[in-house]
């Protein structure tokens, strides 16, 4: 066949399909690749997402791959190891909005204690749901570029005050200032950055612990920046009053022992189980990308990605 797709939820698919018909030859499943358990590359062009670990003997059974998904550390860390000139593709940015609608949906939730109102409705408690306002609180926004400039002025817009925190200052309606400044004025957090060698582990326990105690942390970006294991016991020593999640350490692994309901398989997963326990805590399953919007052009660039690799042995946009 011309193509196959991994990790194309149910929605995602229908979109494809819709989109493809019969121009070209292709399959999907909205299994990761170790998921699917293939030994040989299904296609001489796959497309994956974040959570699909590519075989390294695949590398000269391929042609090219195209990740759907704007970052694309994962695929720039699978050229490294096989040293390789493979043809690998990433989307261009199809989900602003939703990613930054998404990180502010967590903020507010958490401010609100939305999960304890949901539990205490029961019985219709209101004893320990009382919540605070977004006018007045300090937002931090690090990393500021297309998604965390649209933070920066929903923020804005809410009656935060915004500052922001970037190696590149391009946003003029953004007062930037220095990280260790920002943690310790901000009472909410948001990263929104790219992953990069330089910015792994970027939110250390040490650095959390500077900012104010009941500070809220919310990771849109990769879960790298903020190792759980950090989080976990700022959560368990309540110096973080709430914490959201849309990403995580080890996803790959990670979404596949939840979705096994292999959870004791390693440390990330038992952090997420602890972490889970607390009410403060909102986790979702890498899904700030994810509405009708943002799936249709993100399904468009992808087809027009594929019908022109097919047609030129090369992408449009190829990662280097």
């Amino acid at each position: 066949m011309d193509v196959y797709f991994y990790e194309a939820f149910e929605e995602e698919a229908e979109a494809l399909k819709s989109l493809l018909g019969n121009q070209i030859s292709y399959d999907l499943t909205d299994k990761t690749i170790q998921e699917a358990g293939h030994i040989n590359p299904p296609a001489r062009l796959i497309s994956i997402r974040t959570q699909s670990i590519v075989p390294i003997n695949w590398a000269n059974k391929l042609d090219g791959i195209l990740s759907r998904s704007t970052g694309y550390d994962h695929l720039k860390k699978y050229l490294e190891t096989i040293h390789s000139q493979l043809p690998c593709s990433h989307l261009d940015e199809y989900a602003t909005h939703a990613v930054a609608e998404h990180a502010i949906l967590l903020m507010l939730a958490l401010l609100r204690r939305l999960p304890q109102q949901m539990t205490q409705f029961q019985h219709f408690d209101r004893d320990g749901l009382t919540g605070e306002e977004c006018a007045g609180k300090n937002l931090l926004v690090v990393g500021v570029g297309r998604i965390g400039s649209e933070i920066a002025k929903i923020g804005a817009a809410l009656g935060m005050n915004v500052r922001g925190v970037d190696i590149v200052q391009l946003n003029n309606k953004v007062h930037y200032c220095e990280k260790e400044e920002g943690i310790a004025w901000a009472d909410v957090i948001i990263c929104s950055m790219n992953l990069t060698n330089e910015n792994r582990g970027y939110f250390s326990y040490d650095l959390l612990k500077q900012a104010k105690h009941g500070i809220l942390f919310i990771n849109i970006a990769r879960g790298e920046h903020a190792p759980l294991s950090g989080l976990l016991k700022l959560v368990q020593d309540h110096h973080i009053g709430g914490l959201g999640l849309d990403v995580f350490e080890d996803e790959p692994n990670v979404a596949v022992a939840l979705r096994s309901g292999h959870t004791n398989t390693s440390a990330e997963t038992q952090a997420i189980a602890a972490l889970l326990q607390h009410s403060n805590v909102i986790f979702t399953p890498h899904n700030a990308f994810n509405t009708i919007e943002a799936v249709r052009q993100k399904s468009q660039f992808s087809v027009d990605e594929v019908l022109y690799f097919l047609k030129n042995k090369n992408f449009q946009c190829r990662i280097q």
